[in-house]
C-alpha cells in the first residue's frame, strides 16, 4: 500500500489522481498557510505514482531538491511549502526499476584546446625544469667540506697527549 504522510497523519493512496493542497476540494488537505490552494498533484501511471507542482507560490521539494515533475519511488521525503511529508511504499526499494545504463566513449582530441596565454597557475615550481648547475656544485662543495671537517674531527680524537 502507499501512503503519504504528511505532518504525522497518515493518507492511503489509492485513486489514479490525488490533489494536494490547502483548498478542502483536495482529496489531501494541508491546512497551512505556506501550501497553495492547489499546490500539486499525484498521478498513478504504469503503477508508479508522480509528483506535478501545479504553479504553487512557496513550490515542493523532493529530497531537499526543487521539483516540477518527478516520479515517487518510495521513501522521499517532499515539502510542500513549509510543510514536511514522507512517501512510502510497501514494494522494497530493490523491486524499483534501475536506471537505464548509458555507455559513454572518450575520444582524443585531435589538438589541444589549451588557450594560446595559459599558464601554470600552481603555487609549486615546475619539478620538470631543468637543474641549475651551480647548485649542484654548492651542494657538492657543501658534502666535501662536511667530510673534511669529520675526517678532521676523527683525527683529533685518535692524537695522544705525549707521555710524562
Amino acid at each position: 500500500m502507499r501512503k503519504l504522510i504528511v505532518s504525522g497523519t497518515t493518507h492511503e493512496l489509492s485513486e489514479d489522481l490525488i490533489t494536494i493542497g490547502r483548498s478542502p476540494e483536495n482529496l489531501v488537505q494541508i491546512d497551512d498557510q505556506s501550501v497553495s490552494g492547489r499546490h500539486a498533484e499525484l498521478r498513478l501511471a504504469s503503477g508508479t505514482y508522480h509528483l506535478k507542482d501545479l504553479g504553487s507560490t512557496n513550490g515542493t521539494r523532493i529530497n531537499g531538491a526543487p521539483l516540477m515533475d518527478a516520479t515517487l519511488r518510495g521513501g522521499e521525503r517532499i515539502r510542500f511549502g513549509g510543510i514536511d511529508a514522507r512517501y512510502e511504499t510497501d514494494t522494497p526499494s530493490a523491486a524499483q526499476p534501475l536506471p537505464v545504463a548509458t555507455i559513454a566513449r572518450a575520444i582524443p582530441a585531435e589538438e589541444s584546446l589549451r588557450p594560446v596565454d595559459f599558464t601554470n597557475a600552481s603555487p609549486f615550481p615546475d619539478r620538470r625544469k631543468t637543474k641549475d648547475p651551480a647548485r649542484t656544485y654548492v651542494i657538492a662543495a657543501a658534502a666535501v667540506a662536511l667530510l673534511a671537517f669529520a675526517g678532521s674531527m676523527v683525527v683529533v680524537l685518535l692524537m695522544h697527549a705525549p707521555a710524562r
